[in-house]
């Protein structure tokens, strides 16, 4: 089991591999986007999580909104966003995040969030919003959200679902019996549950794992299987990557070749889609993973 207060010695941790690169963002685009996200006081999950692809994505036009804030109620061991007790809840921001859509003139959006327990709803009925206002002013926009397990409550899976995104993602993350180090506020068959309610209501449903975090190749292939049978239809696979030395330390780098059998094997087991790579995340190339 992973001790999230391990000190892990320099010469003790795995040296990244060449195949782990990422772009620096630089470009017009990418100033362009910042400048944009800084005007209507919105915030990217490309930043708050340090995403290794911000380079790449920003530098083409894409991003993925995190809208409630920027402060996460739960603590995850592998996560970057800040945790705390948000004291504000902006109810415009669903407006501002469908004026950027407009602005960037997107065809395909990812909305994701920080976990908010301490609401009602856990920020559902916003989530909801920002679908429905990216609806009027952009209805040929295909949407995409990645939500928090909103503790299992089917009312509030209920408003997301009713607002009748294109896909609704929710990701595992990592394999159960990490779960308490990983995840320690969430439960691994909960997100199940999500998923599969989600499948139920008719939408198309995506989850993802990372790896190089403690896990072993079969416990990866046994979550592949719980999805499939959670009939979810895309799957992403990826590194994980140490934030900071206050995050859980990094067990290995995964090879390029084992990416390509969890691709193989997912493609085999059903899945419509599978995004598998080193620097894959979960909105990577969202928009080209549309097999519907």
């Amino acid at each position: 089991m992973i001790d999230i207060s391990e000190k892990v010695k320099e010469e003790d941790r795995p040296r990244r591999p060449e195949w782990i690169r990422a772009k620096l963002p630089y470009g017009e685009n990418y100033s362009r986007l910042l400048s944009l996200m800084r005007g209507k006081e919105l915030h990217t999950v490309c930043e708050e999580a340090r995403c290794p692809n911000l380079g790449e994505c920003w530098g083409r036009g894409t991003a993925t909104f995190m809208i409630l804030g920027d402060i996460c109620t739960r603590s995850c061991g592998f996560c970057a966003v800040k945790t705390g007790r948000p004291v504000t809840l902006d109810t415009d921001e669903p407006r501002r995040v469908a004026e950027a859509v407009v602005s960037m003139k997107l065809r395909h959006v990812v909305i994701t969030s920080v976990n908010r327990d301490e609401l009602q709803d856990g920020g559902a009925s916003i989530f909801a919003e920002t679908i429905r206002q990216i609806r009027i002013r952009e209805p040929k926009c295909r949407i995409e959200v990645l939500i928090p397990d909103f503790k299992g409550d089917v009312i509030a899976l209920d408003l997301v679902a009713d607002a009748a995104p294109d896909i609704l993602n929710h990701n595992v993350e990592t394999v159960p019996r990490l779960y308490t180090v990983v995840r320690p506020q969430a439960k691994y068959e909960r997100s199940l549950e999500v998923l599969s309610y989600s499948k139920q209501k008719g939408l198309a449903t995506k989850s993802g794992i990372m790896v190089g975090i403690g896990e072993k190749p079969d416990e990866v292939l046994e979550v592949m299987r719980d999805l499939r049978r959670s009939e979810v239809d895309i799957l992403t696979v990826g590194q994980y990557l140490r934030p900071t030395k206050e995050h859980l330390p990094i067990d290995r780098y995964v090879t390029p070749d084992e990416f390509a059998m969890y691709r193989s094997e997912g493609i085999a087991m059903g899945f419509r889609y599978v995004e598998s790579g080193p620097l894959v995340r979960s909105s990577y190339h969202a928009d080209e993973q549309v097999v519907f």
